[in-house]
């Protein structure tokens, strides 16, 4: 009877690839589009088709590492059980910085949107009073111990899919033919955009890792992971090329490329008042929404690593409400010194490069375990052998190298930020034992 429950409880096919979709779609695909029109004008389609190819990559990479493991831990225990203890914490370290980063970015996609709506906060004054007022605002709820509904990720989800769809829908009967050319910007292709476009929309496909490292929950994952992240990631790019080419086919890549909020400038132009003002709340509940998970999730990564004694204790401190206040000041503030540094697509790179941190390792971790672990049974067979994990590897670094120096420091920075911890955490370590 045992046995029977836990197999109900498992995901299935449908069930996990609805769970991936919820976790891919977000902020990004509400607020790219007109950063991709402005690098590569129509062409921007072929940069999502190469994310998409590259997620694929790393997802199955994931679901290999993740298939040796029944504890929960992800990267952060593929990285120390692969490399070492210093390696594992280098992961682990920036795992709470990647949650803050995009904490941060989804503010500020908030305040981004909120300015598309109300142009007198569209200056950075604005956006800065707004992203300092909002993340104040998730601190001070953490912190009192406010619960949040479930019933708030259901609002999430149907805020962002049902304008998204009703956009595709009915957007199709007004696209203008040529509106599709010239296919570039200034009819001629600059080198290196099309790397910074393909950063740039990386931000929308990211959350795919949550569902992956969840294999062991699924329900014949060896039959039904590869499946699940191919149909998943297969039905999230075709959404996302269906809203590239409505925006374009509406807009024109020249009049997308100077609208900070493209889906709801070109619902506007063919429903009126009535598109812009769905497409607006859409966004602002879709990106509020992730923010309040986020702001419950993100602190609580800094007491993990405070209580697994990779941080200092005083990080892990709770209040009467059971709330680790330490680690909620932390986060929210420097979330709110990154929000103030840059605009939305700006952070999106950023965001997008810190999470590499993490897919690297991993994918070389599998090619590790092919070799320390070929006695242990998986229950996912990666095909191909060590090709697609190299091939993870070898692209995640191109792309890493499309972005500027600055970019690559504030989005792997924590690795470098990490080092002083360890020797820090592990002196005190030391400290104890010769005490006991």
């Amino acid at each position: 009877m045992e046995a029977q429950q836990d197999k109900g409880a498992q995901l299935g096919l449908f069930s996990i690839v609805l769970l991936g979709i919820n976790g891919i779609i977000g902020s990004g695909i509400f607020l790219l589009p007109n950063q991709v029109a402005t690098l590569m004008g129509t062409a921007g389609i072929f940069s999502l088709i190469f994310d998409a190819f590259l997620v694929i990559t790393i997802a199955m990479c994931f679901a290999k590492a993740a298939t040796y493991y029944d504890q929960d831990g992800g990267p952060y225990l593929y990285a120390k059980d692969a490399f070492g203890d210093f390696v594992g914490f280098e992961v682990g370290f920036v795992t709470w910085a990647i949650q803050i980063i995009a904490e941060a970015t989804m503010a500020v996609a908030f305040a981004t949107a909120l300015g598309a709506t109300f142009p007198a906060l569209a200056t950075v004054l604005g956006k800065n009073i707004t992203v300092t007022v909002l993340l104040g605002l998730m601190a001070l709820m953490n912190i009192t111990g406010v619960k949040v509904s479930k019933i708030v990720n259901n609002i999430v989800t149907l805020s962002k899919l049902i304008p998204l769809v009703l956009f595709v829908a009915l957007g199709i009967w007004f696209i203008h033919g040529g509106n599709f050319t010239p296919m570039f910007p200034h009819g001629h292709y600059v080198a290196g955009h099309f790397g910074a476009a393909a950063v740039t929309m990386f931000y929308a496909f990211a959350g795919f890792e949550r569902v992956v490292v969840a294999a062991g929950d699924m329900r014949n994952p060896k039959k039904n992971l590869p499946r699940a992240l191919l149909i998943m990631v297969g039905v999230v790019l075709a959404f996302y090329l269906l809203i590239q080419t409505v925006c374009t086919g509406v807009l024109g890549a020249s009049a997308l490329s100077h609208t900070t909020a493209p889906i709801q400038t070109a619902f506007a132009h063919f429903t009126g008042g009535f598109g812009n003002a769905l497409v607006a709340a859409g966004t602002l509940l879709s990106t509020a929404g992730f923010l309040v998970a986020s702001s419950y999730v993100t602190p609580r990564s800094g007491v993990a690593l405070a209580e697994n004694h990779m941080m200092p204790a005083v990080i892990a401190k709770r209040n009467k409400k059971n709330a680790p206040y330490i680690a909620i000041l932390i986060s929210i503030s420097i979330s709110i010194l990154i929000a103030w540094s840059g605009q939305f697509g700006y952070l999106a790179q950023i965001s997008a490069v810190s999470r590499f941190a993490q897919y690297i390792p991993t994918c070389l971790a599998v090619l590790i375990f092919r070799h320390s672990k070929a006695a242990v049974p998986g229950r996912f067979n990666l095909p191909f052998g060590p090709v697609i994990p190299i091939v993870a590897v070898a692209v995640s670094g191109w792309l890493l190298l499309q972005v500027s120096a600055q970019q690559l420091i504030l989005g792997l920075g924590a690795l470098i930020v990490a080092v002083p911890f360890y020797f820090l955490m592990g002196k005190q370590a030391a400290t104890v034992k010769d005490l006991s």
